[in-house]
């Protein structure tokens, strides 16, 4: 795909991090307290500050962890819409039509597989 770096997917981000993604980004050095935030059902997502992901520049429009992003960033505008129960390219990414069919649906079996570890993980942290 061909990212504008709009900075759209990174405003009001509910993006879920895998304790991977956790790992990662506290080698950087960043504390865990600083970038996520736990949920009462077990699940970790990105914070935000005024606005936007806690790592996304808005003057430069960059990610300032690019290289070391989420793997839920990595795979986007690949998502799960959960309203339609089906892998779709998310329709607020103004880059949407350059995903390949291909692309979809490579990307769409990490977003399953990635779905299901972080509803593993969740239920570890937060027996019902």
């Amino acid at each position: 795909m061909r990212c504008s770096r709009c900075g759209i997917c990174c405003k009001e981000t509910e993006m879920l991090l895998s304790t991977a993604d956790i790992a990662r980004l506290e080698r950087k050095g960043y504390s865990r307290e600083f970038f996520a935030r736990l949920d009462s059902a077990g699940y970790v997502t990105l914070r935000n500050y005024h606005g936007y992901c806690v790592f996304y520049d808005v003057k430069k429009r960059r990610c300032k962890v690019h290289a070391d992003r989420p793997l839920g960033c990595r795979i986007y505008p690949v998502i799960y819409d959960e309203t339609k129960g089906m892998v779709v390219v998310d329709s607020i990414c103004p880059a949407q039509s350059t995903v390949t069919e291909k692309q979809k649906a490579k990307k769409g079996k990490k977003v399953l597989k990635l779905l299901k570890k972080i509803d593993s993980e969740a239920k570890k942290r937060c027996p019902a």
